[in-house]
């Protein structure tokens, strides 16, 4: 289990989700078998839904992230809930490609061409869905001009996944800062020059930050007794240390991330009813039992012929 430290600065002008996903990460790329390339991709999804998620208002809303593309991870899909939960998969987990002329691992290259969707779920009676096409495939800055386009929102994400030789995950966390609204909002004493003041401050921050994991590296290898608290707010501190007093951040709350999946033999019963009666008194002619995966955790269920047919009863 992760930490996610929520963050205002001192002039009420913007808000801050921190997090370190690197055991989270490396749950799911165990799960998946996935290579460096698709452990990168699959990691920086999970971790923007998962701070995605939390910021949502409630413990019962969720959202899914969809990256998907004409390049050979093809989709790439998380969800975050409320409650700080996070599942996701990659469609190709075994996607391999050069490294990038920076040497990098190219997510986006290995999304490329195509779109990505956010479907806000909050209880109403249709969910929210937000689309825009790809700016890069590399998810920080897609996300950031979704949160811009979309939800008119001007945000900064950062995410990371360092994966080491022997494919583990050395480091993985993301950060998302988001302005706060001025119009009678939580920055309504904030002047306009006091705001102007933090979006510069933030912009050089921004263009000077070392890299997510790089950062996460220095803290964790230099504070190796701390808890997983503690490690989230010597990383805040370490990635605010050079900016102006006025704007340093200051910890609000703290919550949990990490990976669950909900899937259960009642929802996969659920999937099969879906299918349609035809379908499913086919798969009872010609096998006479089922077994579906799923698709977040990969662990199979297993129907009989006799279950089948009770499910058949249900449409």
């Amino acid at each position: 289990m992760g930490k996610v430290l929520i963050a205002m600065d001192k002039s009420r002008s913007f808000r801050v989700y921190l997090t370190i996903t690197t055991d989270l990460v490396a749950e799911a790329a165990k799960i998946h078998d996935t290579t460096p390339l698709g452990s990168a991709g699959l990691g920086r999804v999970l971790t923007a839904a998962g701070l995605m998620g939390i910021m949502m208002k409630n413990a019962t809303d969720k959202l899914t992230v969809i990256f998907k593309g004409d390049g050979p991870a093809k989709q790439i899909l998380a969800t975050g809930y409320g409650t700080g939960k996070v599942k996701g998969y990659i469609a190709n987990p075994y996607v391999d490609m050069p490294l990038t002329e920076a040497g990098k691992l190219d997510v986006g290259g290995s999304l490329g061409t195509g779109g990505l969707t956010v479907i806000k779920d909050i209880g109403l009676k249709e969910p929210y869905m937000g689309t825009i096409s790809l700016v890069s495939g590399e998810i920080a800055e897609d996300l950031t001009t979704y949160f811009f386009i979309s939800e008119q929102q001007n945000s900064s994400v950062a995410l990371g996944v360092k994966v080491e030789t022997d494919y583990s995950i050395g480091a993985a966390g993301g950060m998302i800062i988001q302005m706060l609204p001025q119009d009678g909002g939580e920055s309504a004493n904030a002047g306009e020059e006091v705001r102007e003041g933090a979006i510069e401050a933030l912009e050089k921050l921004i263009a000077d930050m070392p890299t997510m994991t790089a950062l996460i590296d220095e803290v964790t290898s230099n504070n190796k007794a701390a808890s997983e608290s503690g490690l989230v707010l010597l990383l805040l501190e370490k990635i605010f240390e050079g900016i102006d007093e006025a704007y340093k951040p200051e910890v609000l709350a703290e919550r949990d991330i990490k990976w669950e999946c909900d899937c259960n033999r009642e929802r996969i019963e659920k999937a099969l009813m879906t299918i349609g009666r035809r379908d499913l008194e086919e798969i009872i002619e010609e096998d006479g039992e089922a077994e579906l995966e799923c698709q977040f955790c990969l662990n199979k269920y297993q129907f009989n012929k006799e279950e089948l047919e009770g499910i058949l009863e249900l449409i």
